[in-house]
Formats: C-alpha cells, structure tokens, sequence
C-alpha cells in the first residue's frame, strides 16, 4: 500500500479527455469521478468506463493510466439520425413537445441543451427526420428499441442519405405504424410508401420515377414502392413543388482536448 497505492508519485495530475461529438469536456469529467491527485494505480478504471457510457449520447469509453500521473480518456459519442417529438402536460397548464432522438441502432438519447453543448447544433441536427407511430411509454433514454418497424426506419434512413435520393428529397417524416410499411413525407410534398426489406432497390426505382417525371415537368404525388408489378404513382405539377435543400457534406467532428 505505502509503496503502490499510497504513493503521492502516481497522484493523477494529468487528466486528458477527448470526445468527438459536442458533450462539453468539464462535463465528461464530471462524469467520470476522477478526481485530481487520486492515486492512478488504486483507480478503477472499469468503474470510469462503466460510469460514463451509462449516459445516454455516449456510445463507448476508452480509458487508459499514462504513467506516473496521466490518464487518458477516450468519448465516442452516439450519433443522432431521426428525432420523436411526445407530447407531455405543461406544470403551469398546456401541452409541450419533449424531443427524443434515435441513433442507427435504436439507442434513445436525450439531447442536450443548447447552453450544454459544447458546439453549436448543426443544421442537420435540427432537421432530423420525425418518427410517427411509436409508443411513448418505450421511449426511456439509454434504452434501445427494438421494435421491426422502428428498426426498418433507421435503416431506411441510413440507405436514404447513401442514395442518389438524398440531394432530391428532404425527408420530413416515417411512418412506422403499420406493421407492414413506411409511409415516408418528403418536403416536397411527397408521400412514398416503403416494405419494411430490401431498401437499396425500393430507392433505385425511387430515384428513377423521379427522373422519369422531372423529364416531363411532372413530380411524384403518391407512390408506393411495396409494390412489386405496376406501382401505384399519382403525379402532380412540378412548379407547385418547393425544391430540396442542398444537400450538405456532414463535416468531421472536431476533437475537442482538455488537459
């Protein structure tokens, strides 16, 4: 004890922590319980991995001693793709929206603040696709739902934005009530029906309909794609149809160090 874990030459001095999404890093810090001269061999440091991916937008942990009074520690964040708005009574009276968000795999996270975050919320995070159709009562931050047409929605919305439809169309809204289907709104006005497999080709035929129409001024009203043989489509005239946003490149997220 005297020699190892009582010894002020492994007193933590050094605590680096690096994440690469926008938790501020004084904040992980806090998470993580490690306080400044604790012996860095006596440290747990499975309790600080544990500790810190127990919140929500934290998808992994690594930690690390760099002898004699560092620590490292490493913050992969979960990176949100669709967002579920829940109604919920207002103490004073009324109804407000509290915001879920969903990564590719299902986790529920609860956003930050903006006064919380350590950059500002990029435009793609404010225009994430809304998910209709889920049961509130699931929806419990750290919590991965599970459900077929949920999951179907976040893959779909994966292969979405790897498609030549994802410059063309501004996905506003998914479906997943019908156990069968997605019913996806487009910005433009769209509403284009989904099966729940096979998403690369339902989005090649997409795509083709949609050139197929801007060639004759015309643009999709109604389609659905868990057709097989003679897809239902109704057109409508293009010049009603707002255009799509550009589309823009999602940046790298920046390392943010604290020493």
């Amino acid at each position: 004890n005297r020699l190892v874990y009582e010894n002020r030459a492994f007193a933590i001095e050094e605590i680096d922590v690096q994440t690469d999404g926008m938790i501020p890093v004084d904040q992980l810090r806090r998470w993580s319980g490690v306080k400044p001269e604790e012996n860095l061999l006596a440290l747990d440091l499975g309790r600080v991995k544990r500790d810190l991916e127990m919140v929500p937008l934290v998808r992994s942990v690594s930690v690390e001693r760099i002898l004699p009074r560092g620590l490292r520690i490493r913050v992969t964040e979960r990176e949100p793709i669709a967002q579920i708005n829940v109604p919920r009574p207002r103490a004073s009276g009324g109804i407000e929206m509290s915001v879920y968000q969903l990564d590719a795999d299902g986790w529920v996270i609860l956003p930050l603040e903006p006064r919380d975050r350590a950059t500002s919320p990029s435009k793609s995070d404010e225009s994430l696709p809304l998910l209709r159709g889920i049961n509130a009562n699931t929806l419990q931050p750290g919590r991965r739902l599970t459900a077929p047409q949920v999951q179907a929605a976040l893959q779909f919305l994966v292969a979405f934005e790897q498609s030549p439809m994802a410059g063309l169309a501004d996905l506003k809204q998914v479906d997943v009530s019908s156990p069968e289907v997605l019913m996806v709104t487009t910005g433009q006005g769209s509403e284009v029906t989904f099966g729940l497999t096979d998403f690369e080709q339902q989005l090649r035929r997409w795509h083709a309909i949609f050139e197929s129409g801007r060639k004759t001024g015309n643009a999709i009203a109604t389609l659905d794609l868990a057709v097989t043989n003679n897809v239902p489509l109704r057109w409508l005239e293009a010049s009603a149809v707002p255009p799509a946003a550009p589309k823009l490149s999602k940046p790298l997220r920046p390392k943010k160090k604290h020493v």
